[in-house]
């Protein structure tokens, strides 16, 4: 077994610059051509998203039903159908702490939906931290420890920043699905695993100088796998280990990091830094901003 305690070497530098790298776009609808419903917890509204002009007042915690109408979108109100000629709109709050509703999940920052022809592309766009705190619940038991958590919003984190504009295809960064990372916003959140991103601030795995896609997965079932192994591609800062998830079920590609893992070796004693350190070779820890 490696060293855990001498893996990571902590160096916090300023490695992106500018507000665009404190925000991503997640994909929640694609092409989608039924109703799709959107709210706000507080007041709001919903705007122009090419020229930011007011189109309609909303309601707090009430539900409006969007949907592709031609080159538009149109919305219903109270059994009412109205056409707002727009192909990109943005639904959001104008009060502080204020959420956005649809996909019958709640979320931080807005909803940006977007009429292509295809159907109705919506997309939640907010701050990088606020998605991380989206993610670490909805990827890890939220009973777990403090330190897994910690290791999983790194490893998350620096799976995002390098992977930013990767489906700009469809107009966002990633979905919000596994075949990126799970992400339900808000409703999934608790004091646990947001204190785990919260001390874990901008900090993302860097090799070479880059930051690289912390793959992870569920479990590997003793050992995991190089990324030549499973994809025919060879990613020096991954390599085979042991992977203290014996007996659990494999889950997963086993590329990275063992989500169950992390846990044991948190349970053992070790910090969320020898965890990475251990399941990724040669990298250092860097912060973005």
């Amino acid at each position: 077994m490696k060293n855990l305690k001498l893996i990571i070497l902590t160096a916090f530098i300023f490695i992106l610059s500018g507000s665009a790298c404190h925000a991503i776009k997640i994909g929640l609808y694609t092409h989608y051509n039924d109703n799709v419903t959107a709210g706000v917890s507080r007041g709001g509204v919903v705007e122009n998203a090419q020229t930011g002009k007011y189109i309609l007042v909303l309601t707090r915690m009430k539900p409006y039903k969007f949907k592709k109408r031609g080159d538009f979108i149109q919305v219903e109100i109270d059994k009412k159908l109205y056409r707002i000629k727009s192909k990109e709109i943005v639904v959001k709050t104008t009060q502080n702490s204020g959420l956005v509703f649809t996909k019958n999940r709640w979320y931080r920052g807005r909803l940006k939906i977007l009429n292509d022809r295809k159907g109705l592309t919506v997309i939640n766009e907010l701050g990088l931290e606020d998605y991380i705190k989206g993610v670490v619940p909805a990827e890890m038991p939220t009973s777990w420890e403090i330190e897994a958590h910690k290791a999983q919003a790194i490893a998350a984190r620096s799976y995002a920043a390098a992977n930013m504009g990767k489906r700009m295809e469809y107009g966002y960064d990633l979905k919000d699905t596994p075949q990126d990372q799970n992400y339900i916003g808000v409703s999934a959140e608790t004091i646990r695993t947001n204190r785990a991103v919260e001390s874990t601030q901008g900090q993302v795995l860097v090799y070479n100088g880059k930051i690289i896609p912390a793959y992870y997965h569920a479990s590997a079932g003793g050992s995991t796998l190089s990324a030549k192994r499973v994809w025919g591609k060879d990613l020096p800062y991954i390599k085979a280990v042991r992977s203290f998830d014996d007996g659990v079920p494999k889950n997963g590609h086993r590329v990275g990091m063992s989500q169950n893992g992390a846990q044991i070796l948190a349970k053992r004693g070790y910090s969320a830094y020898q965890i990475l350190g251990y399941f990724y070779n040669n990298v250092m820890l860097r912060k973005m901003y």
